[in-house]
């Protein structure tokens, strides 16, 4: 599984690479915030149709914090909060945010192929594509420091939602891996769980391939 991540994971997309060098300019950097939020926003989503997969209490309570987590125990809490306040920091006002009119068709596409995944597969393939969170941490360290380093033009506390994420990945990846490791006792189980990570990977790398071309369109 770390072998797919490695090989895979959207912290190598073109856009990225240019993101933690501080080539974006101010309206590439906006416009992925707000196409990135609306898949934050299904996050919790996808969550509750895996916890609807899931056979004790034990595991849907473990699952349920993911959800606590983005939502927030309280208004004005959790990672989508979290999120609206680094569109602010970047100067994005959350009205915009919220609007679902902005968000561009190839990312719309991305994220209901997702959300679609996690509904119509089994605990152990909807499980499997969330391990993209074993490379998160990292990304979210390189992420925090190019930010600090190259778009000082946003608010500090706007990062918060990438800081916080560096734990929680760590965490829910931990968790995720071992419920995988636990179900996949066959060969067929187990390249079905490399498979649906494959196709999550997937889905970021094409989320970011449709923010960049909206860039590039613009300046052609």
């Amino acid at each position: 599984m770390r072998a797919v991540g490695e090989e895979r994971y959207h912290d190598s997309h073109p856009f990225n690479l240019r993101m933690h060098s501080g080539d974006l300019s101010r309206d590439e950097l906006r416009r992925w915030i707000a196409n990135r939020f609306h898949y934050q926003r299904h996050i919790p989503v996808k969550d509750a149709l895996i916890i609807a997969k899931l056979d004790t209490p034990a595991l849907r309570r473990m699952w349920l914090r993911r959800i606590q987590d983005h939502d927030g125990q309280q208004e004005g809490e959790g990672g989508i909060e979290r999120w609206l306040r680094l569109g602010e920091a970047a100067g994005l006002d959350r009205e915009t945010l919220l609007r679902a009119d902005i968000v561009l068709p190839g990312v719309r596409l991305a994220v209901d192929g997702y959300v679609n995944f996690c509904r119509l597969r089994p605990a152990l393939e909807a499980v499997a594509a969330s391990l993209t969170e074993l490379s998160a941490p990292d990304l979210m360290r390189t992420r925090i420091e190019a930010f600090e380093r190259h778009y000082p033009w946003i608010e500090p506390h706007g990062l918060t939602y990438f800081r916080n994420r560096v734990s929680q990945g760590r965490r829910d990846s931990g968790e995720a891996l071992g419920l995988v490791l636990g179900w996949a006792r066959t060969r067929d189980d187990q390249e079905r769980a490399v498979a649906a990570l494959r196709h999550k990977c997937d889905v970021l790398w094409s989320l970011l391939d449709a923010v960049d071309q909206a860039g590039r369109r613009e300046h052609g």
